[in-house]
């Protein structure tokens, strides 16, 4: 697993997140507090408090997330 912290302040920036995380062969879940979410729901994103950076936590291969990253 790979986690790194991601920015989304604007609903274009959510979008191009959630195309980027649903072409991503592997798992991928974005961390708020104590919230864990699907990355490949806009619905969910959207639930989170995305007025502060959100951890990106990437599960599978070495190169299942270089192909996210």
């Amino acid at each position: 697993m790979s986690a790194f912290y991601v920015s989304l302040s604007s609903i274009e920036d959510v979008r191009l997140f959630v195309n980027a995380a649903t072409r991503c062969p592997c798992e991928v879940d974005v961390r708020s507090g104590r919230y864990v979410i699907d990355a490949k729901s806009i619905m969910g994103l959207f639930s989170l408090d995305l007025s502060q950076p959100v951890q990106v936590e990437v599960h599978g291969s070495d190169s299942e997330r270089a192909e996210f990253e």
